[in-house]
């Protein structure tokens, strides 16, 4: 999916107590308990979720074909009375709707789009491409499926259109500081492979004066040194104004390594002269899933070990209506 459309990034409108929330699977193939799981969590916060019973179709690793899932994908941004859309989950796959999607379905409908992993792929091809701000955040069956899976106090301040909010990353958010240093920047990013496997594609991601976050999950400590660094020999970290890695969940070589992966990712960044911090819980992650507004204006404070990442704007307005920010590319 490709516009050539110069204009001001869009906020989608908030998210309302009684809102439908429309659920789709881009990506890979679901399980109908973890759904259902997931969707009475969605009921219990005062939400109707909603999804077609082709979500269900599976097509080898894949839910269903690549025409079933476009088509889901566009009527969810096209129907009046879907709020907001949220993945139910990631795998693989998403990449396969970039070629196929109708740009106009999705520009002319600009919602809350929620997602992580694969998603990655559609939450930064929308920001830059469709020009409206979208959420890295927590999926139906894989986080509110689960008691601890969301972190409440982001989710609710990204989506509900607070103007002005600071992430807790206090002592036990597990956030470090790897390199001090101030930055603002508009917040970009997600999962790490796919952010690098966007290079050389007509989708490749736009990260000059962007605050960077970066996760991913179960890969080796060498293979994020190589993606880091094929994102650095690309030119994708000299414009950037700080990073911000993930929870990096299960990536590690052995148990008994003898090294960091902390050090490892100073190796590729730290040479960088920027603010860079590690150990955000959004994404992949042990518990908790925080919500990240990707498109808006943040500032990364490092200062030791202690880390400030702060929202600087609202990532969403008043239903009914539609601001705009200027693009950021």
């Amino acid at each position: 999916m490709q516009t050539n459309r110069q204009i001001p990034l869009v906020k989608p409108p908030a998210l309302q107590a009684g809102d439908t929330i429309g659920i789709v699977a881009p990506a890979s193939n679901i399980k109908r308990e973890l759904l259902e799981k997931g969707c009475e969590t969605l009921r219990q916060l005062r939400y109707k979720p909603f999804y077609f019973d082709s979500i269900f179709d599976q097509d080898l690793y894949f839910a269903g074909s690549v025409e079933r899932r476009v088509r889901e994908l566009e009527e969810m941004f096209a129907r009046d009375d879907v709020r907001a859309i949220f993945c139910a989950r990631g795998g693989y796959g998403a990449n396969y709707l970039l070629s196929a999607l109708d740009p106009q379905k999705i520009v002319a409908h600009p919602k809350i789009f929620m997602g992580y992993s694969d998603i990655t792929t559609l939450l930064t091809c929308f920001v830059d491409s469709a020009g409206f701000v979208t959420f890295h955040g927590p999926m139906v069956t894989k986080d509110f499926s689960l008691a601890d899976g969301v972190e409440l106090a982001s989710w609710e301040a990204a989506l509900t259109g607070l103007s002005q909010w600071e992430l807790d990353l206090d002592a036990g958010s597990g956030v470090k500081g790897l390199v001090e240093g101030r930055a603002e920047g508009v917040l970009y990013g997600g999962c790490l492979s796919m952010l690098a496997a966007s290079l050389g594609t007509p989708h490749e991601i736009r990260t000059a004066d962007k605050i960077l976050f970066m996760e991913d999950v179960a890969a080796k400590p060498y293979q994020i040194d190589r993606m880091l660094m094929q994102l650095k020999l690309a030119g994708k970290l000299s414009g950037v104004r700080g990073i911000v890695f993930g929870e990096m969940l299960d990536c590690v070589q052995t148990k008994d390594q003898g090294y960091t992966l902390e050090e490892v990712i100073l190796r590729v960044v730290g040479d960088l002269g920027i603010p860079v911090a590690f150990g955000l819980r959004s994404g992949h992650v042990s518990r908790g899933n925080v919500t990240l507004p990707i498109g808006v204006r943040a500032s990364l404070t490092v200062g030791g070990e202690r880390v400030r990442l702060e929202i600087l704007e609202s990532a969403t307005v008043a239903s009914g209506r539609r601001a705009e920010t200027p693009a950021r590319h």
